[in-house]
């Protein structure tokens, strides 16, 4: 797959599931949910049967049976390909290895935040720093839950990624906001200015 074929990551994630064992997509869905791979992969039930498609269409993944379980419509099951093997390899290997650009909401919002009055921006920072202090709570709730489950950290790894990502976002919003509070932030003074014409 080129790498304009590899902007979707529910892609890589079947074919992570499907490296596992044949599954139908219903079975891939539930299995992502039920690891909430779905915190870190948007999960589009609808989008699913699209990807696995994409998939079969570039020879990363086979039908291999269909089945049907009592009154439930037919379900037809799908294993990984040598060639999708390989690409999941090769494209793991990249996510983990190699560092993109990412545009973020957040960081596309400071650089347009002289379009805001500072008081506004300062309240809705403190907003944002109350927010992330609730998701960090339950982030920190949910990995004790696991480590008390004996869960092996390997399996969790990105819950602590994106913990720690929140604690630098909470940090820097913290130390900004004081900067607008106390009105020591370099500029702030024309940015006041500039909303009070």
């Amino acid at each position: 797959m080129s790498a304009r074929g590899r902007s979707n990551p529910l892609a890589l994630a079947v074919l992570s599931c499907l490296y596992e064992r044949p599954m139908h997509p219903y079975e891939v869905s539930q299995t992502l949910r039920v690891r909430a791979k779905d915190q870190s992969i948007r999960l589009n039930f609808g989008s699913l049967y699209s990807v696995v498609e994409s998939l079969e269409k570039r020879g990363f993944v086979v039908p291999t049976e269909t089945v049907r379980e009592g009154k439930r419509p037919e379900r037809t099951i799908y294993a990984i390909t040598d060639t999708g093997t390989r690409e999941l390899v090769d494209w793991l290997s990249e996510l983990v290895s190699t560092p993109v650009k990412e545009y973020l909401s957040f960081e596309a919002a400071l650089s347009l935040l002289p379009g805001l009055p500072p008081e506004d921006a300062g309240r809705l920072l403190s907003d944002r720093c109350a927010a992330l202090e609730v998701r960090l709570a339950q982030s920190r709730a949910t990995r004790a839950s696991a480590e008390a489950m004996q869960l092996p950290r390997l399996f969790v790894l990105e819950d602590e990624y994106r913990e720690r990502l929140m604690e630098a976002e909470l940090g820097f919003c913290q130390e900004l906001l004081k900067e607008i509070t106390d009105r020591s932030l370099e500029g702030i003074e024309d940015w006041a200015t500039f909303h009070q014409t």
